[in-house]
């Protein structure tokens, strides 16, 4: 359900950055990208930020110290954001997968879920092999059944992005952020 509401903060001080959560394909970084230059607002991504750390990128990550590794890169990466602020954060689609970026998330701000079709995801991931964590269409499949509950529970507002065009997804973010005094 668009615009859902599951307790985002009003008047939060501090960090009040707003993080973009949701499967592969589903355009977080071109949503936090859009919205940032609509608003003035800064956007970063969490796997460019790992791999700029690392001087590796992720599949690299991946292949050479295994996902545990990747995970524990990407928990310090998002708690680095805490000296930030207003910014718009496209998150990796696993980041959902360790309890304490949840956590981390919600002290900083608001998560929004963009909630889409799995087929919907296959469609829209253009390289296969920048997806380390894309193993097979079977495996994704497994992968996007176990996740969504975490980005449900994890979700602060949710945005459901089936048949919707990139605009129609970009307005009604903008719209729903808008209206709670978040952007």
């Amino acid at each position: 359900m668009e615009g859902a509401d599951s307790g985002a903060p009003q008047g939060k001080h501090g960090c009040d950055h707003i993080f973009f959560i949701g499967f592969l394909g589903a355009g977080k970084s071109t949503l936090a990208r859009n919205l940032g230059r609509m608003f003035k607002r800064r956007y970063v991504d969490t796997d460019r930020l790992v791999e700029r750390r690392c001087g590796r990128s992720i599949a690299n990550i991946f292949r050479s110290e295994g996902e545990a590794s990747f995970r524990r890169l990407e928990t310090k990466t998002l708690a680095s954001l805490k000296s930030e602020r207003s910014l718009l954060v496209s998150c990796g689609g696993g980041i959902v997968e360790t309890p304490r970026n949840i956590e981390l998330m919600h002290q900083m701000g608001v998560c929004v879920y963009l909630d889409g079709d799995f087929d919907d995801s296959l469609r829209q991931i253009r390289s296969l092999t920048s997806r380390p964590d894309f193993k097979s269409p079977e495996h994704a499949a497994k992968l996007y059944r176990h996740r969504r509950p975490l980005y449900e529970q994890a979700a602060n507002l949710t945005v459901d992005i089936r048949g919707r065009s990139f605009d129609d997804v970009l307005y009604i973010c903008a719209d729903m952020l808008l209206e709670r005094g978040l952007l």
